[in-house]
């Protein structure tokens, strides 16, 4: 192994560029806010795709004739597949980030457009949505890597706020193609094909231009950019033997009890999050009404969900800016989660009010959305900073870690709430005989009486349709005049059709209605253990890196200050300045 100092300075130019990413300098602020605004524009398009399916999940559920149960399965494995390939990503200490990214979103923009559209089968769909999930594990954890290189401290709220965005605005962008082009194109594999050509053409504006640090500029710390000179300069003198002793047992470095704790406490904390990207739609359209009795269709579901997703947008943006300029995580984790518990119960004590009415939802998941994004944009940056204060050089194993539980938790909550939430399969099985809700009142109000004669002489009945109406025989005929009545028996030869269309829909009716009486209590259940992990989220804050006061977190950016403009003195690197 060399022991050589390495050179800084030497950029890949050309067709090598598509390949050779590296960036042997650290870059100036628009070359880094560029690389930054890929990272940020790719992971939103990213989990857009992956989002896709959600916004017309009951569309999905009845063309591929696959039950609740099944479809929520799906999610189950695909995120423990990504559960597993985050543990994958935190390779990208070794071999780095920016090709992973890009090669993970061609592959995902390609599944996404050609594949999904054309299957026939839930198995085929199953396993497509399964390698989304593959792949989108990996760069989970490859993408906010390349974040943290690109941001020194002082900007990461900011800068992570932005990534975070990524699985937000892909829910938003979900909502909103959904709600806008689902009126005019019906089917759900329009909303996979519309999201894979958008995948595809910003997968091929990352391979042309995203870039990444090189291996002796991330793997250092830096507090601001006033720290760029001092990393580069420090960067000459590190060998090849240097870096591979700070990625050594990366595992053993990263395994440490405040990371642990703290990525399955934002877990447990985001539990309401997981289950409005999979479950609103369809939760929301089993279980609130309209003034007309009617449920809401699954386009007004999505417009509630647009309202959601653009308040957290913008509260991940400006709580990061904030956090940034106060120089602290802690208060706004903790304000977050405080709000979080508050409209989660409140939330819990509107599932038995069907008629909420269409804004006053809007407006209880606004505010959830808002505090959810105050806590968890800060987070984010505290935690890459509580992994930098173990190395700054196994970001992406840190990283990994949180991906892993994150993921894990995902798997066993999608699990569990078809068992906590029994009646939905039911619901979205019979919801498109919902539509037959008003011809099935309308008969039965107007011949009741005979509709209940005929269902108690159903075996009578049923042997006189055997025989033409001429060819009855005179007992048969008897009987039935005298048990049923000649003017019912004429009333029901009548209404013959209508029996037989109450016959076919009454069922899936009543298994209708009986579903949605016990919906509301079975997803109050859920939301109390949502209520529960937003609880455990606020101890954990304790343990995470950084100051409550942003008084004393000034102090310590002065002393870092200090000491850089020490060691910079010591290298010859400040004006008029000689090694010491």
């Amino acid at each position: 192994m060399t022991t050589a100092p390495i050179t800084i300075g030497d950029v890949h130019g050309g067709w090598r560029r598509l390949w050779h990413r590296e960036l042997e300098a650290y870059p100036g602020t628009w070359p880094r806010i560029g690389n930054l605004a890929i990272v940020v524009v790719t992971t939103i398009v990213l989990y857009y795709e992956a989002y896709a399916g959600a916004g017309v999940g009951p569309l999905i559920i009845g063309g591929l004739h696959m039950s609740f149960t099944f479809y929520l399965y799906i999610s189950v494995v695909s995120a423990a597949f990504g559960a597993f390939t985050s543990l994958i990503g935190g390779l990208s200490d070794r071999i780095g980030r920016a090709n992973i990214i890009v090669a993970g979103s061609v592959v995902v923009a390609l599944i996404v457009l050609v594949g999904v559209p054309n299957v026939t089968t839930k198995w085929s769909y199953a396993v497509l949505l399964v390698a989304v999930g593959f792949v989108e594990g990996i760069i989970l954890v490859a993408t906010p890597a390349l974040v943290r290189d690109f941001s020194p401290q002082v900007g990461r709220a900011q800068a992570m706020g932005f990534w975070t965005l990524g699985p937000v605005a892909g829910s938003l962008i979900v909502a909103i193609v959904a709600t806008n082009t689902l009126p005019h194109l019906h089917t759900w594999q329009s909303q996979f094909r519309i999201a894979g050509w958008v995948g595809l053409g910003f997968s091929f504006i990352a391979l042309l231009f995203l870039r990444e640090l090189s291996p002796v500029i991330r793997d250092q710390l830096m507090v601001t950019a006033r720290d760029k000179v001092l990393v580069e300069a420090r960067a000459r003198g590190m060998t090849d033997e240097d870096i591979a002793q700070a990625l050594s047992h990366p595992w053993r470095q990263m395994l440490k009890p405040d990371l642990i704790g703290s990525a399955f406490a934002v877990s447990t904390f985001l539990l309401v999050y997981f289950a409005a990207v999979g479950f609103f739609v369809i939760y929301l359209t089993t279980t609130f009404q309209n003034s007309d009795g009617t449920f809401l269709t699954t386009a007004q579901a999505n417009g509630i969900q647009q309202w959601m997703w653009a308040f957290n947008c913008g509260a991940l943006v400006v709580v990061g800016f904030v956090s940034d300029r106060l120089r602290v995580r802690k208060p706004f984790m903790a304000v977050g989660a405080l709000g979080t518990i508050a409209t989660i119960a409140v939330w819990i004590s509107w599932a038995h009010a069907p008629h909420t009415s269409y804004y006053e939802l809007v407006t209880l998941v606004s505010l959830m959305a808002v505090f959810l994004g105050i806590a968890y944009g800060p987070w984010m940056a505290s935690y890459t900073e509580t992994v930098e204060d173990h190395n700054p050089a196994l970001q992406a194993t840190g990283l990994a870690v949180w991906g892993w539980i994150i993921r894990a938790v995902v798997a066993v909550s999608t699990l569990i709430v078809p068992i906590v939430v029994t009646s939905v399969t039911t619901i979205v099985n019979n919801s498109p005989y919902a539509a037959q809700a008003p011809r099935a009142l309308a008969i039965e109000k107007q011949y009741g009486p005979v509709i209940a004669v005929a269902q108690k002489n159903s075996a009578l009945l049923s042997e006189l349709s055997k025989y033409p109406s001429s060819a009855i025989p005179p007992a048969l005929l008897s009987q039935a005049i005298n048990q049923i009545g000649l003017q019912n028996l004429l009333t029901i030869q009548k209404i013959a059709p209508d029996l037989q269309f109450l016959s076919q829909v009454g069922p899936h009716l009543q298994a209708l209605q009986s579903s949605v009486a016990k919906a509301p209590s079975q997803w109050q259940h859920w939301w109390w253990v949502d209520l529960g992990g937003a609880v455990l989220f606020i101890p954990f804050i304790f343990v995470m890196r950084g100051r409550w006061s942003p008084k004393k977190a000034r102090q310590d950016e002065q002393e870092h200050e200090r000491l850089v403009s020490e060691e910079m003195a010591k290298m010859g690197l400040l004006p008029g300045a000689g090694p010491a």
